[in-house]
């Protein structure tokens, strides 16, 4: 959250939405369960939403009233409305595979 969005006593939990989230998908997790708390948290003002899932080596960006962006292997996450200047290629988010 951005700092000129908080409240001026920080004391206990913010009560305003995060400028951005991220939902990491577990085995356990269903997609559409976690695309529907990101649609949750951005019709509540949150600016960006990331799902990551790692069954797909995929991270998929959220933004409200667009289309989401699918990246994989090959392309680097940005987010310049959050955290601007900050990039990492997606390849790097993955486990390391051990022989």
């Amino acid at each position: 959250m951005r700092a000129d969005r908080l409240p001026q006593a920080p004391r206990g939990y913010a009560t305003i939405p995060p400028d951005l989230m991220v939902e990491v998908k577990s085995p356990t997790d269903s997609v559409d369960a976690l695309e529907a708390k990101i649609e949750e948290f951005l019709a509540q003002g949150t600016v960006v939403g990331l799902l990551v899932n790692p069954d797909d080596r995929a991270v998929t960006v959220y933004c409200l009233n667009q289309s989401p962006v699918v990246l994989r292997d090959g392309n680097r996450l940005t987010v310049p409305d959050v955290l601007p200047g900050w990039e990492v290629p997606i390849a790097e988010l993955w486990s390391p595979v051990f022989e």
